[in-house]
């Protein structure tokens, strides 16, 4: 199961629950001399956190700077076994593949243990057709006067091409990744999407973008803790679903044209 006493696993746990963790995963966790949580990209509810040093050991928690900068890590993996633990699927974040890279040139031992993913979750459990989604969105916090309006272009770009938009929202207000996240809620999002709306028909160089265009009554489907006991997929209006309150981590996926499987399926969806 593990063919040496040194390097580094990146351990997929799960979209938020431990009871969706791999046998392997959870093996391999337990062998490792060292188990560290990647604390920043992902969010694992606080009940489930206390549940992890009783099913794997002890651990300690690795923020965005350790990450980015993983001298101590490496070092660590060059030595014994070491394991980072990522809530979801480790290899859908860009810092996770860099340090795959790292261990290629430092001639360091590194293996994956997928796990399932809270993005693959949320297509699925909203009732639409994989095959139909365009690129993926991040909605960010806006710092100072920041405000970019690309995920909205990208947005308009997916739905000018027919495609369903699936729109992650941040994480991190600061934008450092160094203190535990405090997730977007549906309200905030909603407001930063309005403002980009006010923003981008101000340009002038606006081509192919819709003057005044409203987003309030957009069809959309709000994935709430997807993975976890608190899971909850409402589906309405973009205003609507921007005034739920409730659950801690929130996906917003925006329809394009749908089928009448689609349709079926959103509508037993719909917010009462």
């Amino acid at each position: 199961m593990v063919s040496s006493q040194r390097g580094l696993w990146l351990i997929g746990i799960g979209p938020g629950d431990l009871g969706y963790i791999t046998e392997r995963a959870l093996k391999i966790a337990k062998k490792c001399d060292k188990r560290y949580l990647e604390g920043y990209t992902a969010v694992l509810p606080d009940n489930q956190e206390r549940l992890l040093e009783n099913i794997v050991g002890p651990w300690e928690r690795l923020m965005r700077p350790d990450i980015e900068n993983p001298v101590k890590l490496l070092n660590e993996a060059r030595h014994k076994l070491v394991a980072l633990m990522i809530v979801g699927d480790p290899m859908q974040a860009t810092t996770h593949i860099d340090l795959e890279a790292r261990c290629s040139e430092e001639n360091i031992d590194f293996n994956i243990i997928p796990g399932m993913s809270a993005i693959s979750l949320a297509i699925s459990l909203s009732g639409l057709q994989s095959y139909r989604f365009g690129r993926q969105v991040t909605i960010p916090f806006s710092y100072g006067d920041y405000l970019p309006t690309s995920p909205l272009e990208m947005i308009y770009f997916n739905k000018s091409n027919d495609l369903h938009s699936l729109v992650l929202l941040d994480l991190d207000p600061s934008g450092m990744g160094t203190d535990l996240p405090q997730p977007m809620k549906p309200h905030y999002a909603f407001n930063q999407l309005k403002l980009m709306v006010k923003k981008l028909t101000n340009r002038e160089d606006r081509t192919g973008l819709i003057d005044n265009y409203s987003i309030d009554d957009w069809d959309s489907i709000l994935v709430s803790d997807v993975g976890t006991e608190r899971q909850n997929i409402v589906s309405g209006s973009l205003i609507d679903l921007s005034n739920n309150a409730e659950g801690l981590i929130h996906t917003i996926i925006f329809p394009a044209t749908m089928s009448d499987n689609e349709k079926e399926a959103f509508e037993r969806r719909r917010a009462e």
